[in-house]
């Protein structure tokens, strides 16, 4: 458990609603489409009410999309020219520090939409204070949270990326918070989302 006191930026890499969550089989192309949106908008106004996080910093090359994220109280940048993800959030953690002197950069999956602030409070203050730290999502074997000093930031997000932090030397963090590891990307995982309970963009898309 960190004992310094730390202000996290939390980076929200955030794909265009319109080809997100393509494995939402069996859904409208129009509902699958506003739920991609909809996930991305509660996980982040979960992030800007967690204490701890002084600001939310969101990826997206997606304009329209863009002014939603910034209404609900997010900065946003585009991806840049690179389709890497990783050097994309490299990218991502430097402008934080450099708008937020000091800051922590988090990278916080935009599919959670049962987060819960207290849950991510939870995690925030159990990151490593001196080395990068990360939390397994609910299949085991993705990550939903990656969070290093900027000076360590090296992100391997992609298939097993959960192996991937390990293995480069990443503690994993194991504190009690489902709603923080359950990312949605099938219809399956979203009926266990309702159950665990939706925040109000997402519970606002009829699903019967």
């Amino acid at each position: 458990m960190s004992t310094t006191p730390r202000h996290h930026v939390v980076i929200l890499p955030v794909k265009p609603p319109a080809i997100g969550k393509s494995r939402l089989t069996g859904l409208p192309d129009d509902v699958r489409r506003r739920l991609a949106g909809a996930f991305a908008l509660d996980t982040a106004r979960a992030a800007l009410m967690t204490p701890g996080v002084t600001a939310v910093l969101a990826v997206t090359d997606d304009y329209r999309f863009a002014s939603q994220l910034r209404e609900l109280g997010c900065e946003v940048i585009p991806d840049g020219t690179t389709t890497d993800l990783n050097v994309v959030l490299v990218q991502a953690a430097a402008e934080a520090v450099r708008r937020w002197e000091g800051a922590w950069p988090v990278v916080l999956c935009a599919d959670l939409p049962t987060l819960r602030s207290e849950e991510l409070a939870d995690v925030l203050d159990a990151l490593p204070p001196d080395s990068p730290g990360f939390v397994r999502d609910s299949s085991g074997t993705g990550t939903t949270v990656y969070g290093a000093p900027v000076g360590l930031f090296a992100p391997y997000f992609g298939p097993g990326s959960a192996g991937a932090h390990v293995a480069a030397g990443a503690q994993e963090v194991v504190v009690p918070a489902p709603t923080v590891r359950h990312d949605v990307d099938d219809v399956e995982a979203l009926n266990v989302a309702r159950e665990l309970g939706l925040g109000p963009h997402t519970s606002a898309i009829d699903l019967d």
